[in-house]
């Protein structure tokens, strides 16, 4: 999969929102980091990545609809959009199948069914962490409670100072 071609097509479709264009920038970056440090094999790694640029793509659509950007909305209005997407860039229907799953449950916490469902859960929060300025005790709980990967861990730990913390 061309990640290339993902990234300057979701670039084009949040034309205009560099604060959308930059979250799932730093998400996706993240994601691959974690993915890798965790071997995933290259079939998942690329599954994750791609999820990562698009996990937000239903964000526009839920505000226009229910006026609100809340996590549960973009999981209803982010996979049609995606498919589209994917579909027109020729990809595999199995990657598609993943990729809007994830998609649709990115902000369900308690249903994580692989290594790649649970990365994109914390690459999403390594970024909403800092750009919604969550206090210590917010990140710290957040990080007991739904961070499972040992290379999440510890970055969150570094970049938000945990590990002095707990």
């Amino acid at each position: 999969m061309d990640m290339d071609l993902v990234l300057k097509e979701m670039i084009d479709y949040d034309a205009g929102d560099a604060r959308r264009i930059q979250h799932f920038l730093k998400v996706y970056l993240y994601a691959g980091l974690i993915g890798r440090a965790e071997q995933l094999p290259e079939e998942m790694l690329e599954t994750l990545e791609t999820a990562a640029i698009l996990h937000d793509i239903g964000i526009h659509a839920a505000e226009e609809k229910y006026g609100s950007a809340a996590g549960k909305y973009q999981e209803i209005e982010g996979p049609a959009p995606a498919r589209a997407l994917l579909e027109r860039i020729g990809c595999p229907e199995h990657r598609i199948e993943r990729v809007c799953y994830l998609i649709a449950h990115h902000h369900t916490y308690g249903e994580v069914d692989g290594p790649d469902y649970q990365i994109l859960i914390e690459a999403d929060f390594l970024v909403n962490a800092y750009e919604d300025a969550l206090s210590p005790q917010a990140i710290a709980a957040f990080r007991e409670k739904c961070f499972q990967t040992e290379s999440g861990k510890r970055l969150l730990d570094t970049m938000y100072g945990l590990s002095s913390r707990l």
